[in-house]
């Protein structure tokens, strides 16, 4: 893989902070689909859950980043079949199945009547997603997916999944964790019935994404899973960057170059892929993918041994650009 030296005298706190400020713009786009929008977000299909609680599911399944309508959907179904009077062996109570003790701390009077009541679906329904989220706080910093590590936290605790570094190896726990992620995608709306975003939006969305990452080491291959710690090559990234944002990449970097149109170098904008090639008249020679985030900088995961960082992109291997939102 290419290596870039940094742009001489500048150090790795003001280069950070030079780019930060030229792409303040992008990430306070990016804030319109991740963060309090949920990473998810997205609305429910069409009947998929009862009609007294959909409403409260669908604002309160955008709560945090790693919660969905339809993630909190799945959960709800999962832990009670949507009956607001169950009760488990274990003790667990209502729709989102809560054990007293963790109601003592969690439970919420979310419709205001002034009762936090574990039985009541308005309280519980939004008592879950607050709980799901301050559980996900909690384990940011384990390895893996976070939202398997969210729902392992609200199955068997926050601190088993830190102690074992993700999702722990408790059978009930780990097809908690299976089944509400299969059945997930059922309680979503097809993509025709969501509401289009703005290519900005979601050329900001990858670009969050890939920010999230500066700093872990550079893994050859790495696709960020669980088995590769959470690290990337550079088409790794990129390709885990859009599809954050819903947008399916190829693999490999010289794939990916035909992904969209190829803005010129002065109309470069935050999110394109820049690609870096060892024959500029060749395509398949490509061996190098960034993306750009303004100011003649991109997010790059170089080579064995650095670690996501920002670089230039202008260099002699300098190849194109490609618009993954406009293709």
């Amino acid at each position: 893989m290419r290596k870039v030296a940094l742009v001489a005298g500048l150090g790795l706190g003001g280069l950070a902070l030079f780019v930060a400020l030229l792409v303040v713009g992008v990430y306070s786009a990016a804030a319109g689909i991740i963060g309090g929008a949920g990473k998810n977000g997205g609305k429910l299909a069409k009947n998929a859950v009862p009609a007294a609680y959909e409403g409260l599911v669908q604002e309160w399944g955008n709560l945090c980043p790693e919660l969905s309508p339809a993630l909190l959907a799945a959960q709800l179904n999962q832990e009670s079949g949507w009956n607001p009077g169950a009760q488990s062996h274990a003790a667990a109570q209502g729709i989102a199945q809560f054990i007293p003790s963790t109601w003592a701390v969690h439970g919420l009077d979310a419709n205001g009547d002034g009762v936090a009541d574990v039985w009541d679906p308005e309280d519980a329904i939004p008592s879950a997603a607050t709980y799901n989220c301050s559980l996900a706080s909690y384990v940011r910093d384990v390895p893996g997916d976070p939202v398997d590590n969210m729902l392992a936290a609200y199955n068997a605790g926050p601190y088993a999944v830190i102690q074992y570094g993700g999702v722990p190896p408790y059978t009930e726990t780990q097809n908690y964790v299976r089944i509400i992620r299969g059945a997930e995608e059922s309680f979503a709306a097809p993509p025709e019935d969501q509401p289009r975003l703005d290519p900005s939006e979601l050329a900001a969305g990858a670009v969050h994404f890939a920010q999230d990452q500066l700093g872990t080491p550079y893994l050859w291959g790495g696709n960020g899973t669980p088995e590769h710690e959470g690290r990337f090559d550079c088409s790794g990234l990129s390709r885990a960057a859009y599809e954050s944002v819903g947008i399916e990449l190829p693999r490999v970097a010289n794939d990916q170059w035909a992904t969209g149109p190829h803005p010129e170098r002065d109309e470069l904008l935050p999110g394109d892929l820049v690609f870096f090639a060892n024959d500029l008249t060749d395509s398949r020679s490509i061996h190098h993918v960034g993306i750009y985030v303004g100011g003649g900088y991109m997010i790059n995961a170089p080579y064995t041994g650095a670690v996501i960082r920002f670089d230039p992109i202008d260099s002699a291997d300098y190849f194109g650009a490609t618009r993954p939102t406009a293709g």
